[in-house]
């Protein structure tokens, strides 16, 4: 056989070989994109205030709600480290910057990042630990806005409230204007941070869980403060429930 046939015979038997390959590939390729796109999970964002907040979400940018205006969101499959939360007080030009007096990230509508305290946070991470959804209200950074974070489908039954009236009551020490800071933010100690994990209640988180038992009131309150809920289930903040 001329080496020229023998060429062309390789030729084809490679071609045979990587044929089904590429096929896999691309079959496996567009089943991943799928699956992600099948269980993202929606997120309805909702302004129940008498007042205009500015939602902002990491991952998801921001958005002016004025009262009864709802954005809703849908968030990758296993997407964490993630939360939503409300600014007040923002004014922005047509660029999209400005300044926020609670929760601002930035001087940005759309947040590119997490917001500066005062602000309470609704905290998420999708498709975790055996599929679950984690969720949880935390005021470790304080408390701007009342808010309700509920599960939507799924099978699941959630709802976590943080509505007592922390900024009315808000500690000397703690209060700004609009908001109610977290201890951690304003003392930046070990005690109230948490930095080395070891450390318990004070004074100032028992203030907050009082008020909001469903809510983290310090980094190590797990225990009372954190919810699961099938992959796949969809939510809804509301804020001013």
């Amino acid at each position: 056989m001329s080496s020229a046939c023998k060429s062309t015979q390789t030729n084809q038997q490679l071609h045979k070989m990587r044929s089904p390959s590429i096929f896999l590939n691309l079959l496996n390729i567009f089943l991943v994109v799928y699956l992600k796109l099948a269980s993202a999970a929606r997120f309805d964002i909702i302004n129940n205030c008498p007042y205009t907040v500015w939602a902002a979400a990491s991952p998801g940018g921001g958005r002016q709600l004025n009262q009864g205006q709802t954005w809703p969101l849908d968030v990758a499959a296993g997407t964490s480290a993630a939360r939503i939360w409300a600014r007040t007080g923002c004014q922005f030009d047509g660029s999209g910057r400005g300044r926020c007096t609670t929760g601002d990230c930035n001087g940005l509508l759309q947040c590119q990042g997490y917001g500066s305290p005062p602000n309470t946070l609704a905290e998420y991470a999708l498709n975790q630990f055996n599929n679950l959804d984690f969720i949880d209200i935390s005021n470790i950074d304080g408390f701007n806005v009342p808010m309700e974070f509920s599960s939507t489908t799924g099978g699941c039954n959630r709802v976590i409230r943080c509505t007592g009236n922390i900024l009315g009551e808000c500690p000397a020490a703690l209060r700004v204007p609009q908001g109610c800071n977290g201890p951690c933010p304003v003392f930046k100690t070990e005690e109230h941070c948490c930095n080395s994990g070891n450390c318990g209640p004070t004074d100032y988180s028992r203030f907050f869980k009082t008020r909001c038992p469903d809510a983290y009131s310090y980094p190590k309150d797990d225990a009372t403060s954190v919810f699961t809920c099938p992959g796949g289930t969809n939510y809804k903040v509301v804020f001013c429930p």
